[in-house]
C-alpha cells in the first residue's frame, strides 16, 4: 500500500495546530499550580498525567515517595540536580498531584502501574508544603492568613498545620534564628504523612550571601535550619522532601549562588543518585503526548517506520550503522511522527547549550516547526532534520534564540529562504529541486553542527547522517550526496574536512576568496600564472624550444624546432572567428621589425575559445587561495582556517591543471601546397585536437605530431629524401646539390617536410648512401688535374658512409653518379701489354679529363631555380640623406644585409664612407674637430682625418 505522510496520521493538539500555544505555557510553575492559577494541562491531575510520559527516573522517584508516605521505606531527602530544562519542576508536579490525592488512580494515565511496584493499593494521603524560593522575599514579611511569615521555617510551619503550627517556632521566626532540630521533629511528626516540595531554593539563598542580618534570616541561619530539616527527616518515617537544585554554577548565579549550590549539594546530595535524567528514548513519548493527539491509524505509522527501516537496510553503506539494527526499528516507532534523528540532535547536541532547556527547549522549537509544517501542508512521511521549516521567521527565531550572535545571517544565505544560495541551486536543477535536496540537507547540517564549539575535536555531521536527516524511502541517496558536493562549492558558512560538514557564522574563506578573486587582472597576474604553468606542464618533448606568451622578437629564427604556445586572449575555434590564427601568422612571418625566413620550425599551440573565460576564473581562484594562505597573520586565521585555504590551493591548482589541459587543446599547423612546375599556394593552417586525458602534455603533442606526419621525428627513408631531390633539386641540369642548402630549404619552405632536427636529415643520408637507388655523395668539387673541367672530391656512391652535414657534402643524383663511377672505373682500369694504348706497346692516345658533372651553386639552387652561372660575390653602393642617416641606414640593414647575415657560410663587410664640407671661410671650428675626432677613436674609425682642401 501507499505510505501515508505524518500529517494524515497524526493530528497536533489544538494549541500547536492553531498556533495558539504561549511559551509560558510550557514551563511548568509549581507555586502557580498550588495557587490554583496554572494552565489546566499543569493544574489538571488527569490532564497533567494524559500528557506526561512517565519515565523511569520519574518512576523510581514516585516509588520512593509513595513507599515513603506509606511508612515502607523509601528516601526522606530527595535532590532533583539534572540540567537545564531536565524535568525537575515536572517531576516535582507529579509528586504535587499524587499526594494531594484529588483524583482516583484509574484516571491518572500510567500511575496504576507505579503503585502496583511500590506494592500499595492506593495513593496515601498527605499534607502538601510547596516553597517557591523565586516569590520569597528575603527582606519583607508576607502575609498567610492573619499573619505576617517571616522565615522559610514560618512558612514550612503554617503550611503543614496552619496558626497553631506556626506558634511551635514563631519565635525563631520573628527572631530569624533556625529553630532546631528537635522543634522540627515535633514539626513533622504532629502532620505527617507529609511532603515537602522546595522549588528554586538556591535563588532564595543566595540573595543573603555575603552577611548581615535581614527579614528572612542570615545566610548562616538559612543553612542552618536545612541542616537540622534534613536531619529531622530522617526521625520521621512518613516525611518526605523532594528539592531541586541547578545543575551548573552558571544556572545558580554569581559568587552567592555558586556558595549555596555547592553547601546545599553537600546537604542533600545523599540520594543523588536515585535521580535519572530523561534518556533520548523517554523523550520520544514525552513530546509526543505534549504535541500530537493520539495516532489515528496506527496501522499506517507502523507502515511508514518498516519503509524506513528496510529502507536504511537496503542501502547500508549510505547511512550510520546503527541504522543495520533490527532495534532501529523500534524507535522509529517510538518518536513517529518524528524522526529519531531530529531527537538525537536535540537531546545530544543543542542541550549542550548553556540556555537550552532539555524538555522545555524541544517542546518550544518543535511546536512552532510542526504548527508551520502543518500550515504549508508538508507531506513528508516524518518530520526529519531536513523538514525543519527555517524559513519560517518564528521557528528561525526560536532555533537561533540559543546561539551565539550573528546566526541569521547565515540562514538566510546559505540555509533556507526565498534569498538563501540552496533555494537558487534548487531551482536551477530539476533533479536536485524536485525533492529539495540542497535545502533539506543545509537543514540537517545546520541542526547537527549550530550548537558546535570551535575548541570540538570533531565538529559536524559525517555525510552518511547528513543523508540520514534528509532521505525517505523511495528517493536515490545519490542525489543528496550531490547535493552536498554542491553546497560545498557554493556557500560561504558551511565548511567541509574529514568527510564532515558544519555551519559556522565565520565565512569558510570562500567569501574572501570570492572577494580576492576580483583583485586580479589578466596582464599582471593571469597571463604570468599561466605562463609559469604551462612552462611546467608542456617540457620540451620533442620541440627544441618552447615558448609561452612571447613576442615574435623572442623567438630565434634558426633551424631549432620549436612550439609556440599562444596567449588565452588567441584563442581558437572551428565554429566561429577567432584570433588564433592571425597571430600565428604575424609570428611565422616575422620576428620583430624583420622578416622570418625558417617558418617551417614552428608548431603553434592554442588555447579553445570557448573554454579560455573558465580557465582565466580559475586562475584567479587559485591566485586568490594562495593569497590568502599567505595573509594567514593578516587574516588572524585559526589551523582550520589555514587547513581550509591550504585545501583550497591544492584543489584548486588541480583544477587549473585539469582545465588547462581542456583548454589548451588545439595544434595550429602552417603548411603550403605546391607543385613542382606550378607554383605555391598561400598558408594554411590546419588544425588537430589533443586528447585532455593523455598520460603526459609533450608526450600527446609528439603523438599527434607523428601519427599526422606534422614533424619527422624518427627515420625518414632515403627514398623520401631522393624524392624530395628529385621534385625540387636536381632540376634544369642540375645534378649535384648541397646537402646543408636543402637541410636549410627545408627549415624555411612550409610545403617542405618538417623534420625534428638535422640528425634525422643525416641519417637518412647515411642509409641512403648504402645504394645505388637514391643519391650519390661528395664533398665538393675542385678543378680537373689535367684538362678542362671539374671532379668530385671524396666521391662516394653505392657504399657505407658517415658523412659530416657541412658546407662541402654535395648529394649527386643517382644516375649521374653511376656515370662518373663508371668513369673513375675506367679511368683508373690499368692497361694490358699490346692493347695500343700506353706502355711500350701502345701508341694510342691517353684519356682526357672528366669534364665535370653540372652542379648547381649551392644556396642559390634547389626549389628556386637553379643560375646558369655561379654569383660568389656582390659589392653595393647607395648615398644616404644626412638629414634621415638614422631610419636610412636601418632601412639598408633590414631589406638587404640581413639577407647575407642569415646565410651561413657568407662573409659580409660593410664599410661606411663620410665626407662633409664646409663653405665657411674659417672651416670646421676647433669644437666641432674635437668631438669628432673623440668620437670617431671611440667607434673605431679605421681612418679619420680633417684636411684643409
Amino acid at each position: 500500500m501507499s505510505l501515508r505522510p505524518w500529517r494524515e496520521v497524526a493530528v497536533p493538539h489544538e494549541d500547536v495546530l492553531n498556533g495558539t500555544f504561549q511559551q509560558a505555557e510550557f514551563a511548568a510553575d509549581l507555586a502557580a499550580v498550588h495557587a490554583g492559577q496554572a494552565p489546566a494541562e499543569y493544574r489538571d491531575p488527569v490532564l497533567f498525567f494524559r500528557r506526561t510520559y512517565i519515565t523511569e527516573g520519574m518512576r523510581l522517584l514516585l516509588d520512593s515517595v509513595l513507599k515513603r508516605l506509606a511508612g515502607r521505606g523509601g528516601e526522606p531527602v530527595i535532590q532533583l540536580q539534572t540540567a537545564f530544562g531536565g524535568g525537575k519542576t515536572h517531576t516535582l508536579l507529579a509528586v504535587y498531584h499524587l499526594a494531594k490525592g484529588e483524583a482516583t488512580v484509574s484516571d491518572l494515565s500510567g500511575v496504576a502501574a507505579v503503585l502496583d511496584g511500590a506494592g500499595l493499593r492506593e495513593l496515601p494521603r498527605a499534607r502538601l508544603v510547596v516553597i517557591d524560593g523565586n516569590r520569597l522575599p528575603p527582606d519583607m514579611p508576607w502575609r498567610r492568613g492573619e499573619l505576617m511569615i517571616k522565615t522559610l521555617w514560618g512558612d514550612l510551619a503554617w503550611q503543614l498545620g496552619g496558626p497553631a503550627a506556626y506558634e511551635r517556632i514563631r519565635a525563631a521566626d520573628q527572631a530569624g534564628t533556625s529553630p532546631g532540630k528537635e522543634a522540627l521533629i515535633e514539626l513533622l511528626a504532629a502532620h505527617a504523612p507529609c511532603v515537602i516540595l522546595i522549588d528554586e531554593l538556591v535563588s532564595y539563598v543566595r540573595q543573603f550571601y555575603g552577611g548581615g542580618a535581614r527579614s528572612g534570616g542570615t545566610y548562616d541561619s538559612i543553612l542552618s535550619f536545612v541542616q537540622a530539616l534534613t536531619e529531622a527527616l530522617k526521625v520521621v518515617p512518613t516525611a518526605v522532601m523532594l528539592v531541586s537544585l541547578p545543575e551548573s554554577k552558571r544556572e545558580a548565579g554569581g559568587e552567592g549562588g555558586a556558595a549555596a549550590l555547592a553547601t546545599l549539594s553537600y546537604y542533600f546530595g545523599r540520594v543523588q543518585a536515585l535521580w535519572k535524567p530523561v534518556a533520548t528514548e523517554e523523550a520520544f513519548e514525552i513530546v509526543r503526548r505534549r504535541l500530537f493527539t493520539d495516532i489515528v491509524d496506527r496501522a499506517a505509522a507502523e507502515a511508514v517506520c518498516r519503509a524506513f527501516a528496510d529502507y536504511y537496510i537496503d542501502n547500508g553503506t549510505d547511512f550510520p550503522h546503527e541504522t543495520q539494527d533490527s532495534r532501529y526499528y523500534e524507535r522509529l516507532r517510538r518518536a513517529y511522527p518524528i524522526h529519531p534523528e531530529v531527537f538525537d540532535r536535540l537531546y545530544t547536541d543543542w542541550s549542550a547549550l548553556d540556555n537550552f532547556q532539555r524538555t522545555r527547549g524541544v517542546l518550544k522549537l518543535m511546536a512552532k516547526a510542526i504548527h508551520r509544517l502543518w500550515k504549508d501542508g508538508n507531506n513528508d512521511l516524518l518530520i526529519m532534520p531536513g523538514s525543519l521549516p527555517l524559513y519560517d521567521s518564528d521557528t528561525r527565531n526560536e532555533a537561533i534564540y540559543y546561539l551565539p550572535q550573528g546566526w541569521d545571517p547565515v540562514v538566510e544565505r546559505d540555509i533556507d529562504g526565498e534569498r538563501a544560495e540552496t533555494t537558487d541551486i534548487d531551482s536551477h536543477d530539476t533533479r536536485l529541486g524536485s525533492v529539495q535536496a540542497c535545502r533539506r540537507a543545509a537543514r540537517a547540517i545546520f541542526l547537527g553542527s549550530a550548537p558546535s564549539t570551535a575548541n570540538q575535536l570533531a565538529r559536524g555531521l559525517e555525510g552518511e547522517r547528513v543523508v540520514l536527516g534528509c532521505a525517505q524511502p523511495g528517493q536515490q541517496t545519490g542525489v543528496y550526496k550531490d547535493a552536498l558536493r554542491r553546497l560545498t562549492d557554493r556557500l560561504h558558512y558551511l565548511n567541509h574536512a574529514n568527510g564532515r560538514y558544519w555551519f559556522d557564522t565565520r565565512p569558510n574563506l570562500r567569501r574572501e576568496m570570492e572577494e580576492r578573486r576580483g583583485r586580479f587582472n589578466d596582464r599582471e597576474h593571469v597571463v604570468p600564472c599561466l605562463r609559469d604553468r604551462l612552462r611546467s606542464d608542456i617540457g620540451p618533448g620533442v620541440f627544441d624550444a618552447v615558448h609561452v606568451f612571447v613576442d615574435s622578437a623572442d623567438i630565434a629564427d634558426d633551424a631549432d624546432l620549436r612550439l609556440v604556445v599562444l596567449p588565452p586572449d588567441a584563442g581558437f575555434s572551428r565554429t566561429v572567428q577567432a584570433p588564433a590564427s592571425e597571430r600565428a601568422a604575424a609570428i611565422l612571418q616575422s620576428r620583430g621589425e624583420q622578416p622570418r625566413i625558417r617558418q617551417n620550425r614552428l608548431v603553434f599551440l592554442a588555447a579553445d575559445y570557448d573554454i579560455v573565460s573558465r580557465l582565466k576564473d580559475q586562475v584567479r581562484m587559485l591566485l586568490a587561495w594562495e593569497s590568502i594562505v599567505a595573509d594567514v597573520k593578516v587574516l588572524n586565521l585559526d589551523q582550520h582556517q589555514l587547513h581550509e585555504a591550504q585545501r583550497g590551493v591544492e584543489s584548486a591548482s588541480a583544477a587549473l591543471k585539469r582545465l588547462i589541459r581542456e583548454t589548451y587543446r588545439w595544434l595550429l599547423v602552417p603548411t603550403q601546397q605546391a607543385t613542382p612546375g606550378r607554383g605555391v599556394s598561400t598558408v594554411e593552417w590546419e588544425h588537430y585536437q589533443l586528447n585532455p586525458g593523455a598520460a603526459g602534455f609533450a608526450q600527446e603533442i609528439e603523438r599527434v605530431l607523428r601519427e599526422n606526419e606534422l614533424v619527422i621525428t624518427g627515420d625518414w627513408a632515403p627514398v623520401h629524401l631522393r624524392n624530395l631531390l628529385r621534385d625540387w633539386f636536381w632540376k634544369d641540369g642540375i645534378s649535384a646539390v648541397s646537402a646543408l642548402d636543402v637541410w636549410q630549404k627545408t627549415c624555411c619552405y612550409l610545403y617542405l617536410p618538417r623534420l625534428r632536427n638535422q640528425n634525422v636529415f643525416r641519417a637518412a643520408i647515411e642509409k641512403g648512401a648504402n645504394s645505388a637507388d637514391f643519391f650519390g655523395l661528395a664533398y665538393g668539387m675542385e678543378p680537373a688535374a689535367q684538362g678542362g673541367g671539374s671532379e668530385y672530391v671524396g666521391f662516394s656512391f653505392n657504399k657505407p658512409a658517415s658523412p659530416a652535414l657541412d658546407n662541402s657534402l654535395l648529394l649527386i643524383e643517382p644516375a649521374a653518379a653511376a656515370r662518373y663511377a663508371e668513369e673513375l672505373a675506367r679511368r683508373t682500369k690499368t692497361p694490358e701489354p699490346g692493347d695500343g694504348r700506353g706502355g711500350q706497346g701502345g701508341g694510342g692516345p691517353e684519356p682526357g679529363p672528366w669534364p665535370g658533372p653540372k652542379s648547381g651553386p649551392g644556396p642559390g639552387t634547389g626549389p628556386l631555380g637553379p643560375q646558369p652561372t655561379v654569383m660568389r660575390r656582390f659589392y653595393g653602393s647607395v648615398e644616404i640623406d644626412p638629414l634621415r642617416a638614422l631610419p636610412a641606414f636601418a632601412d639598408v640593414a633590414n631589406e638587404v644585409v640581413v639577407h647575407f647575415t642569415k646565410e651561413l657560410g657568407v662573409r659580409v663587410r660593410i664599410r661606411v664612407d663620410i665626407e662633409a664640407e664646409t663653405d665657411a671661410s674659417g672651416g670646421f671650428d676647433e669644437s666641432l674637430q674635437r668631438t669628432v675626432r673623440e668620437n670617431c677613436r671611440v667607434l673605431r674609425f679605421g681612418q679619420a682625418e680633417f684636411e684643409s682642401k
